[in-house]
């Protein structure tokens, strides 16, 4: 008697779901951006009106730093959506902004290293709109990374 193959195969990736994984990738890349925007843009508005709060720097330094990695992880995902690491970076970014805020938002750290106090207990306009499109742009950017990772596992073993 022989023994039947049970070995099964994963079914090829066709054309048609290939350019739905694009669209999909696309659209996420998109909004990932638009929240990358907007974080760059409330970060950059807000920074002279923290010059004055300083360590070995400034707290405005600081959101000059946070504007120009919004907007380089923004560029960075709209030219590269498709590769993982380009979503891994504008997840870090947007990550970051969520746990910074929160974190000065609801413990005063105090002065850590070169970085001042930034402790802040309020919230207002700009900084609720940047939470929100950090948060959105976070949940989008982890999304996109673990589609890229399933689309890219899903056309190694099917081809």
């Amino acid at each position: 008697m022989s023994t039947a193959d049970t070995t099964v195969s994963a079914p090829p990736v066709r054309q048609g779901s290939r350019v739905a994984e694009a669209g999909v990738l696309w659209f996420l890349a998109l909004v990932t951006a638009a929240a990358l925007a907007v974080d760059a843009y409330v970060h950059a508005d807000l920074a002279p009106t923290y010059d004055g709060v300083t360590a070995s720097v400034s707290q405005g330094d600081l959101f000059r730093i946070e504007a120009a990695l919004a907007a380089l992880a923004a560029l960075v995902l709209l030219a590269a959506h498709r590769r993982r690491a380009a979503w891994a970076a504008a997840f870090a970014v947007t990550a970051g902004g969520v746990g910074a805020v929160l974190l000065y938002r609801y413990v005063d750290v105090g002065t850590l290293g070169p970085l001042p106090n930034m402790y802040e207990p309020v919230w207002y306009p700009e900084k609720t709109a940047s939470l929100i499109a950090e948060a959105v742009g976070a949940g989008a950017a982890l999304l996109g990374l673990l589609l890229a990772w399933h689309f890219r596992r899903r056309r190694s073993v099917g081809e």
